[in-house]
């Protein structure tokens, strides 16, 4: 019996938000709430599960509202400015330059995890260039689609942060194993963007080329920059990935402590700090109102075994001897799957039912993590219609989103598919 109550509430969850009859927000701590009490649990005892859940994805929660802080003042800053800058100089007018430019400038934006940031930066620094160059115009918003797609595997993104709370994990044991494979991603993506630079240089030939990107930025954005706090910016962000990566400090913690002192050094006038939390309040409101939402769902299905009855259901399912499957099948389909799944759907009700069913087999669950952000609303994201980030693109872009999608879509799943064989010979996933 709880067996169906749990299908029930994660059928119910996915149904609710896919046809947007309810928020995201709401319907994570709703619809188990509901199903929790027509299970025959008590209010106190689903109080004790939410708090439980809410509990075990604080860390989550702590790590996501810093980090995207820190990135944010780092962008207000002009920490990456230099680079941008550069870039668009080394390119001039040569479509391969112009191209691969593209895809080495998304990438070092995409740090901060952000993609609405990330294509507004890109596109209003390219798009002018690849109009004058006469560039075929699906390339710029393809070409930022793809280079995004292994950058949005760090554990501070959206997508990422899902993970590691459904799974009650921390960063590092989600991400480092990973590291690999996202740079496997990364090649794939600078050689599909050689490609295609040297089919648009042959085709168009290089001009000559005048363009300034400093000159197009804002009155706003001016008075944010800080050029004279450069080099202590670009020490305290590698720092902050070293030890991150290295583990020596908790990442929650270490964001927590790297984003008060960014904001203190970059804007040490009050009135500053305000401007830049205000701007930037929003997005970090909803994403970890988000994750403290999805500890009310994981907590409530953990906590009632909704989730170890619906796994167990499971098991009769999948014959023994293709158990092992189980990781590289969830790698092979995660990116296809971004365009049926919103993030929230998948990583709150598809991932908990597979990774406990991996458990049951034997097989680590972060396994099924690992091989879910390979294409799952990572590389899948820029390409899904289920994410407004995408219709941002294409917007800015001037290019319709089927038109994107059939230009782009091949080029994406080869991204999965290049990382999960990464990740198969390095031992972040198994047969």
């Amino acid at each position: 019996m709880l067996s169906f109550f749990g299908f029930a509430t994660i059928g119910i969850f996915l149904f609710l938000i896919i046809t947007k009859r309810l928020s995201v927000l709401t319907a994570l701590v709703l619809v188990p709430l509901v199903f929790g009490l027509c299970a025959g649990f008590s209010p106190k005892e689903l109080g004790e599960m939410i708090l439980a859940g809410m509990k075990q994805v604080a860390p989550t929660g702590i790590l996501l509202m810093f980090a995207v802080l820190y990135f944010a003042t780092m962008l207000d800053a002009g920490l990456f400015d230099p680079i941008i800058a550069g870039i668009i100089r080394y390119v001039k007018g040569d479509p391969l330059k112009v191209i691969v430019g593209t895809a080495l400038l998304t990438m070092i934006v995409h740090l901060d995890g952000d993609g609405t940031a990330t294509f507004m930066i890109v596109m209003s620094a390219f798009l002018p260039i690849y109009k004058q160059l006469k560039i075929n115009r699906l390339i710029l918003p393809g070409m930022v689609a793809l280079s995004v797609g292994p950058l949005h595997l760090v554990p501070w993104s959206g997508t990422s942060a899902r993970a590691i709370s459904t799974l009650k994990t921390d960063a590092t044991q989600l991400f480092n194993p990973n590291i690999p494979a996202i740079l496997a991603g990364i090649g794939w993506v600078l050689v599909v963007a050689y490609w295609f630079g040297l089919k648009e240089r042959k085709r168009l030939g290089i001009v000559d080329l005048q363009y300034v990107y400093h000159e197009n930025l804002t009155e706003e954005q001016r008075q944010f920059r800080r050029p004279k706090l450069f080099w202590l910016n670009a020490m305290l962000t590698v720092g902050l990935i070293v030890a991150l990566m290295k583990g020596w400090f908790p990442a929650p913690a270490l964001f927590v402590v790297a984003a008060v002192v960014a904001l203190v050094f970059n804007y040490p006038k009050l009135a500053d700090q305000q401007k830049v939390l205000r701007s930037h309040g929003n997005n970090i409101f909803m994403v970890s109102s988000m994750i403290f939402a999805a500890g009310v769902f994981s907590g409530i299905l953990t906590g009632s075994r909704m989730i170890d009855a619906m796994a167990t259901s499971l098991i009769a399912l999948i014959p023994q001897q293709h158990a092992n499957w189980l990781p590289t099948l969830t790698a092979v389909t995660s990116m296809p799957s971004s365009l049926l799944f919103t993030p929230d759907a998948y990583y709150f009700g598809v991932v908990p039912i597979l990774s406990h069913t991996a458990v049951q087999f034997g097989i680590d669950p972060l396994e099924i993590g690992r091989a879910a952000l390979l294409g799952q609303m990572t590389v899948g994201f820029p390409v899904s219609p289920l994410t407004a980030s995408t219709f941002l693109l294409v917007g800015l872009a001037e290019v319709d989103l089927g038109d994107h999608q059939r230009f782009i879509l091949k080029w994406a799943f080869g991204t999965t598919l290049v990382m999960t064989l990464a990740a198969l010979l390095t031992g972040s996933i198994h047969l």
